[in-house]
């Protein structure tokens, strides 16, 4: 267990954001949902750029974004660790995998209403003109 009374330290401050980049690493390569999630933050960015989105609406896309990719990561984690506690079938490991992933789903929904919110007036634009 670490020692909490230790003084500060910048090694160990940039080591955790080692750690905390190589958990992004570990997402991209070995987590199908998150790549999906990235492509679609892609595709959503370029979208933006393109139609000249406001910076109100930037602030939008930018939280749901990381509220979606956030739910995934936890989910992600959730599900390797039961994996690794209890690798056989349990109800109760089960139940929190659908809790973590309905979390994901929540967030990804929310997301797409914000997107819709967003682009739907660029979109009746381009449709009218």
């Amino acid at each position: 267990m670490k020692d909490r009374n230790r003084k500060f330290s910048l090694a160990d401050r940039l080591r955790s954001f080692w750690y905390a980049f190589n958990g992004i690493k570990r997402l991209i390569a070995d987590e199908h949902n998150f790549r999906i999630h990235l492509l679609a933050l892609l595709l959503i960015i370029t979208a933006g750029i393109l139609v000249g989105i406001t910076t109100s609406d930037w602030l939008a896309i930018i939280f749901v974004s990381a509220l979606v990719l956030i739910s995934e990561s936890f989910n992600s984690s959730i599900e390797r660790l039961s994996d690794a506690v209890n690798p056989g079938i349990d109800d109760r490991i089960r139940k929190a995998k659908d809790i973590a992933a309905a979390a994901v789903l929540i967030s990804a929904v929310a997301a797409i209403i914000t997107g819709l919110l967003v682009f739907a007036p660029y979109l009746l634009k381009f449709i009218n003109n």
